[in-house]
């Protein structure tokens, strides 16, 4: 439980970054050195930042309790199981390279594994 705080409090953060960049039109893709996106792909970011923005605010007052709010964490995992499948997809397909995804190669996985083990109050309470 030591680092499960302070990696909710991380991604939280990040996910409202994140949902700040994509409100921007092709400012990701101008971060990451990529082509311009199309216009339509604007409204799809802009649906995106609104999911992003709730995830940073469900795992902000996760961080709080997370036992209480074990929900928003096995979403939050689920989230960063498909970011990972997601991101090798387009690595193997060789449409993105490792030194565009950087961080998205490997720290869904490490998410992962500090957040799988948060107990619920029910295992907590039988053991």
């Amino acid at each position: 439980m030591r680092f499960v705080r302070p990696t909710l409090v991380l991604i939280g953060v990040v996910q409202i970054a994140l949902g700040i960049v994509f409100l921007i039109p092709n400012a990701f893709p101008t971060l990451l050195g990529l082509p311009d996106a199309p216009a339509w792909a604007t409204w799809m970011l802009t649906m995106f930042a609104a999911r992003a923005f709730g995830f940073g605010y469900g795992m902000l007052v996760a961080a709080r309790d997370p036992e209480r709010h074990r929900t928003w964490i096995v979403a939050m995992i689920g989230v960063q199981a498909l970011d990972w499948i997601g991101t090798m997809a387009f690595l193997v397909t060789g449409t993105l390279t490792l030194s565009t995804v950087t961080t998205a190669a490997f720290l869904p996985l490490l998410f992962i594994a500090v957040l799988w083990r948060v107990p619920s109050r029910e295992r907590v309470a039988l053991s």
